[in-house]
Parts: structure tokens; C-alpha cells; sequence
């Protein structure tokens, strides 16, 4: 559960909260909030009123669920909510919850609603303002309101569900059996946005610029005179972390960055440009790329590759740890809002649950540090606005994901230096082609991955035998589940022609068409 002291609740008087009651959607409806503009958390369900109360909110909404209403162990709500006098809006599962703790009546329908369904609009003012008489919207349910509570009138009907949308107005309590969160209710953010700023009062007002403030000012607060190390990676996250550490605190930061020896090609030399040179920050590069590679040598089993990559690097980190002066209290991490949520809401602890360096391995809880997590209340989308709020430059902020493991899983098989040399031109290749067909920002994830195959091929009048490459493009957008992109031929024509040509021993290119699931988006 978050705290209610947190900067975001002391910064800013507009604050909806989301209770979770186990909705596919629950992290979806926050998003849709924040884009309206307005500060958004997700809370557990059965949080009593005080604790709800304490982040002054202006407005509460209940998810949806997969539970049954009926159901003995069913999820609930603390009763106290609905007398709080807070505007209050039931989505699915919240709709029935709501109706039936003010004593309606919920039971089980013939046959579940799931998919599109047309709505007819009753009544169009408050809630249904701006929405079509007919309108296309999203259910899923088994359940359904058969009969309101006293005080609620019906906004909107289907043929098979007399009451889609209700609301006590003088209560300024409302319900919907459909889910306006999702694309496919076309006019779902309609009625969002009438809940939270003819309801609620709120005037969508939240902007990044302010969170990055309001953090600045409560890490600062916290870290006092002592020191701060942040696991500088490369990767979106620990970079924004690191912006705004510096911004914040200064030369109380210190960066590790750990050379591995797996990284993408001018990794090293991109890190320390942006955060030596553009943000001043005390940055510390360690070369133990000798050491993973000996660790790895004739490895080939993926997860014994990650294994011993992640313990060389809590080796590697503690060892760097000790060299720094001062009064060192605080581990930064860029732990975001779906980590804290899909850990349970995001109890709150200070060495626990640390995954520093991605999927790589967390570092032990004996190393003595505090946790700072200053994105632990955003999601990616957001943590990349923020970062263009501190000044981080666009290949940095919009860069494609990289894994903790690097190229030690890009590079299937035993992994040689002359093997990595060969991916990583490959790769930058690829990059570069991708980056001029103004293609980077379309896709979500590319890379090239080697493979433990050779082939017969032909150059000049030469026979040859050599690698095979395979390019991975995917689209997607939380990353548990992704589609192959659909690259124009013309530019994986491009592509294939430039590796075959410019890298010396390869003399295959092929395109990887596969989705998530069922495979993955990474090979290894």
C-alpha cells in the first residue's frame, strides 16, 4: 500500500483512487486517469476508510474483478466508503459491488456478456454527457444488477442489461457495467472525464514537470548529507533515475556503471558522454568484462548464463561500493509502478525485492542500503516524459529495452569475443537502418540475435561457410505480449545486404515472424 506521505499526495489537492479488485484492467483505468490529467493510485480493495481518506481523495473508483458479488470470500470494499461523501464511480465488478452494498439487488445472468454492445443513453447529463444516444461499448460480465438500490436511476440500457449505467446523483455515486478504460468503447474517456471533472471537481492539472519537483524535494529531504549510489545500466530507467538524482542531490550521487563486456556497441562511451559530461555526475566505470567472459566461457545454457552473470555483478557492485567515500545510506532503483503493483500494491520496505540490473539477479539484502525508488509511482510511458522534463537527450529517453543479461542471451550458444565483435556490428547495422527509415519509434524492441548455425553460401566465386543472423522486431505494449513488426521489404532488403557485406562472417539474414506468446521476444 502506498503511503500517504508521499511527494505526489503533499504536491498536488487532486488525487483519484483506483480500488483494485483484480481487474485485467485496473493498471488501465489509472493510465487513462493520468492522461486526463489527473494524479491516479491504485490501492487494495478492503483498505479501511481512514487509511483511503488520508490521500485526501477527490474521487474513488472501483474496478472490476473476476470474482462473483455472490461469492462467500468475494473481495469488498470497506461499507464506510460509500458514506463518505466522496464521489464514487463502480466499473464492472465495482458497479455490482456498489449497488449491492446499498441494497440491490446482483445475481447471475443465462448467458455472460463479453465483447462489443450498444448502449442506449437515457439520460446524458453528468455522467453520460457528450456520449452518442446509441453508443458502442465493452463488457464482460456474468453478473448483473437486476435491481437498484433506492436513490438510483438508470442512465443507459442494453436489450439484455437493463441497467449498463446508473448513478445516485445527489450521492454522486454512478455505475457502469461496461468498461470505458478500453479502445473499445469508443467513448469511454468521455465518460472518465465526466466522472473526474463534473463530479469530482478536478481540474487536470497534474503534469510531469511538478512530479519531477515535488520528488526532487522529498529525496533531498530524506538523503539529508548522505550519499546516494544508483546501478547506471544504459536502459531508460536507471537513466532517469540518475537525471533526477543529480538534479536533486547533486555530488551526494555517485553512478556505478559495470562493463561487463556484453554490452551494445559504444555503450560504454554513449553512458559516460551523458552523465560524465552533459549532467556532471561522479560516475564510476568498472571493467570486469574479463571476468564475465571467463565466467561464461563454453557456458550455453540461457539461465546458467544469467545466473553467473548475476552473481559477478553483486561481486562486482560490492567491491565498488566500499571504494566510496563518505557517509553512503541510500541504493537508488528504478523500480516502477506496475513492479510495485504486480508485488502487491507495493508494501513498503527498504533492501527487499532489489532488481537493480533488470532480470540479471537482484543484489543481497546484507549490502546495509536504503532504497530510494523515486519512479516507484509511474509507469514506462511516464518515466520517458520525465525524462525529457530533466533534459536527458531523445536516443536515451526513447530507447529500445536491453537485457540485464546483455548480449551473453542475444548470442545463442557458447559466447566467444569474436562472436560478440560479430553481433554487435550486426546489431548497429540494424539500428542504424531501422533509425533512418523512421522506423525506431514505431517499433518498441529490435535487435539481432546470433545463432549457433552455420551456412553454405556463395561470395564472389568463393564458397563460404558462415553464420547465421536473425532479426527480431516487435511491437507491443506492456510487453506481455507482443507481434512481429511488419518491416518493409525494402528496408529488411537493406539490412540483410549491408550485414552480409560489411560483416565479416556472416553470409545468412533471416526475419523472425513470431509472436508472444508463444515464443518470447528475447531468443534466450
Amino acid at each position: 500500500m502506498m503511503h500517504p506521505s508521499n511527494s505526489m499526495n503533499e504536491s498536488r489537492t487532486e488525487t483519484v483512487l483506483i480500488l483494485d479488485f483484480g481487474s485485467q484492467y485496473a493498471q488501465l483505468i489509472a493510465r487513462r486517469v493520468r492522461e486526463a490529467g489527473v494524479y491516479s493510485l491504485l490501492v487494495r480493495p478492503d483498505a479501511p476508510l481512514a487509511e483511503l481518506m488520508a490521500h485526501k481523495p477527490a474521487g474513488i473508483i472501483l474496478s472490476g474483478g473476476p470474482a462473483s458479488v455472490s461469492d462467500a470470500n468475494a473481495p469488498r470494499c470497506d461499507a464506510a466508503v460509500f458514506e463518505a461523501g466522496i464521489p464514487i464511480l463502480g466499473i464492472c465488478y465495482g458497479m455490482q459491488l456498489t449497488c449491492q452494498t446499498l441494497g440491490g439487488r446482483v445475481d447471475r445472468v443465462p448467458t455472460r456478456e463479453y465483447g462489443r454492445a450498444n448502449i442506449t443513453v437515457m439520460d446524458d447529463r453528468d455522467l453520460m454527457m457528450g456520449v452518442p444516444s446509441n453508443a458502442t461499448v465493452w463488457m464482460s460480465h456474468g453478473d448483473q444488477v437486476l435491481g437498484l438500490p433506492a436513490g438510483f436511476a438508470v442512465l443507459a440500457s442494453t436489450p439484455t442489461c437493463p441497467f449498463a449505467a446508473v448513478a445516485d446523483s445527489a450521492r454522486q455515486i454512478f455505475g457502469v457495467q461496461f468498461h470505458p478504460e478500453v479502445t473499445h468503447t469508443p467513448h469511454g474517456m468521455d465518460v472518465l472525464r465526466n466522472f473526474l471533472f463534473r463530479t469530482c471537481g478536478c481540474k487536470g492539472a497534474w503534469k510531469m514537470s511538478d512530479y519531477s519537483t515535488a520528488e526532487c524535494a522529498r529525496v533531498k529531504e530524506r538523503v539529508g548529507t548522505s550519499r546516494v549510489i544508483c546501478g547506471l545500466s544504459g536502459g531508460v530507467d536507471s537513466s532517469v533515475v540518475a537525471a533526477l538524482l543529480a538534479k536533486a542531490i547533486g555530488s551526494q550521487l555517485v553512478c556505478i556503471f559495470i562493463d561487463n563486456g556484453l554490452l551494445r556497441k559504444n555503450e560504454r562511451t554513449l553512458v559516460e558522454s551523458t552523465f560524465r559530461d552533459h549532467f556532471d555526475v561522479d560516475l564510476r566505470v568498472i571493467d570486469a568484462s574479463r571476468e564475465f567472459l571467463g565466467d561464461l566461457m563454453g557456458v550455453t545454457d540461457p539461465q546458467e548464463k544469467r545466473k553467473l552473470i548475476g552473481h559477478r555483478f553483486i561481486d562486482v557492485f560490492r567491491e565498488a561500493s566500499k571504494s566510496i567515500p563518505g557517509d553512503v545510506k541510500f541504493l537508488a532503483q528504478g523500480t516502477l509502478y506496475p513492479d510495485v503493483i504486480e508485488s502487491g500494491h507495493g508494501h513498503a520496505g527498504t533492501a527487499a525485492n532489489i532488481k537493480l540490473h533488470h532480470n540479471v539477479g537482484g543484489l543481497p539484502e546484507d549490502l546495509g542500503f536504503e532504497l530510494i525508488e523515486p519512479l516507484r509511482h509511474l509507469f514506462k510511458d511516464e518515466v520517458r516524459t520525465l525524462g525529457e522534463v530533466l533534459g536527458l537527450p531523445p536516443h536515451i529517453v526513447w530507447r529500445h529495452p536491453f537485457p540485464g543479461p546483455g548480449l551473453a542471451v542475444r548470442c545463442l550458444g557458447a559466447i566467444a569475443e569474436s562472436q560478440l565483435r560479430i553481433l554487435r556490428d550486426c546489431d548497429e547495422i540494424l539500428l542504424e537502418e531501422i533509425v533512418a527509415a523512421d522506423l525506431y519509434r514505431k517499433t518498441d524492441q529490435v535487435f539481432a540475435v546470433l545463432l549457433p548455425v552455420r551456412t553454405v553460401g556463395v561470395m564472389g566465386d568463393g564458397r563460404t561457410y558462415d553464420s547465421v543472423v536473425a532479426i527480431r522486431a516487435v511491437t507491443t505494449q506492456d510487453f506481455m505480449t507482443a507481434d512481429w513488426a511488419r518491416l518493409p521489404y525494402e528496408v529488411l532488403a537493406t539490412i540483410s545486404s549491408r550485414i552480409i557485406n560489411e560483416v565479416k562472417g556472416v553470409n545468412r539474414v533471416v526475419y523472425d515472424i513470431s509472436s508472444k506468446p508463444p515464443a518470447t521476444i528475447e531468443w534466450e
